[in-house]
């Protein structure tokens, strides 16, 4: 569905109007780094061309009405009743935004929030772990704080759609994918230290070759994961190393000299595997920026496959699924990386893979992977591009 049809079924919905905008976020795939962003390390992002587009227009009598035009579920509110409800499902994400925007605001929200229709359209597969929720939070966010004339610095937009997340949705990430989506740019990956906000654009040049996103199309649940288990799994490990490394302020501060010196303080074996998968991967993501600086895609392509190793092995957050993934995909020529991507548990692959052999790529994964799990994954060749913005013309 392109930006005209989205227009003409926001005027089925709600009439021809005139100050309808249009407002475009993107998913993100994280190339490498991963579960070190709630622990204060290093991540490697980069976001998508596709996302949520937000269709929206400006009401005077403080009601909101969210749709969408890939669920049937259309929920209306009034300003001042902003409430968490399960069977809001989808919808969640952007009240809890809106909520936040209206902290921002204090009383000036009642003369700048007046009320919105917003029909929203993502083609980011549901629940793959390319972040739909954070790019519904920060087309969300973008769109109904310009529409209240409210000038919000894009990075204060990014930390609004963590909290909102956070304390709204009751999901405890971290704020890589929000930071990813509002401020991605075209053909570049992010070296993000996720405490600090600290950042760099890292051109990615992968001149022959194509990132392949593969869905399992095992959903997941993020909310109900393990997802926070493995986070306080993490913060019992901090709590021990804080105590003999006092300027440790999270994992993502521990170098490999560190770990090794300290790691016989950490009794407990889960926590210890936890703790070692972090402090490595934050190490693979600063050597995978350098592979890329030096256009050593081969090694890149290893460090890829190192980490899904550990995610597998010491953070165990890959399952059968994403694993019989990633063996599927390094067994094919051509492939020279591959690894799970997002929180787990279900979701996503990301393989670099030469142009030539994409299509027996895909046939051959796709083949070994049915017959092994009894499910058909999707395949999504992918560009990088820019972060949140309203699209003032069809693109």
């Amino acid at each position: 569905m392109d930006v005209n049809q989205l227009k003409d079924l926001f005027y089925q919905k709600y009439g021809k109007e005139e100050e309808l905008r249009v407002y475009f976020a993107p998913g993100r795939v994280n190339l490498i780094g991963e579960h070190t962003d709630y622990n204060g390390g290093y991540v490697f992002p980069a976001a998508l061309t596709f996302g949520t587009w937000a269709m929206v227009s400006p009401r005077n009598d403080g009601i909101y009405h969210f749709r969408s035009a890939n669920f049937e579920l259309d929920v209306s509110f009034h300003i001042s009743e902003i409430a968490y409800k399960t069977e809001d499902d989808w919808a969640n994400y952007p009240k809890g935004v809106l909520k936040e925007l209206l902290e921002i605001a204090g009383q000036a929200s009642v003369s700048c929030y007046t009320g919105a229709n917003v029909l929203f359209y993502g083609n980011i597969p549901n629940g793959a772990g390319l972040s739909s929720s954070a790019s519904i939070e920060l087309v969300t966010a973008l769109s109904l704080s310009e529409l209240a004339g409210m000038e919000i610095p894009m990075v204060e937009l990014v930390k609004l759609g963590q909290r909102a997340e956070n304390r709204f949705v009751g999901v405890n990430c971290g704020i890589m994918d929000q930071f990813a989506v509002g401020m991605g740019k075209r053909k570049h990956a992010i070296k993000l230290k996720c405490d600090t906000l600290e950042y760099e654009y890292v051109p990615v040049r992968i001149d022959g070759y194509k990132l392949v996103i593969i869905n399992t199309n095992k959903r997941r649940g993020l909310a109900d994961s393990k997802y926070n288990e493995r986070r306080s799994e993490c913060e019992e490990g901090l709590k021990i190393i804080q105590q003999e490394l006092l300027h440790v302020q999270s994992l993502g501060d521990i170098s490999i000299d560190d770990w090794q010196s300290i790691q016989h303080l950490v009794k407990d074996e889960v926590i210890r595997r936890r703790v070692e998968h972090v402090v490595m991967e934050n190490e693979r993501v600063i050597s995978a920026m350098e592979a890329l600086e030096k256009n050593d895609l081969d090694l890149f392509g290893n460090l890829m496959k190192k980490s899904h190793e550990s995610l597998r092995d010491l953070y165990e957050v890959t399952g059968i699924e994403l694993d019989t993934l990633f063996e599927e995909a390094a067994k094919v020529e051509g492939c020279i990386g591959t690894r799970m991507t997002g929180a787990g548990f279900g979701g996503c692959n990301v393989s670099l893979v030469k142009n030539e052999a994409v299509t027996s790529f895909t046939e051959i994964v796709a083949s070994n992977y049915t017959a092994r799990t009894g499910i058909k994954p999707t395949f999504y060749i992918c560009e990088i591009g820019d972060g949140t913005k309203e699209i003032v013309e069809e693109e």
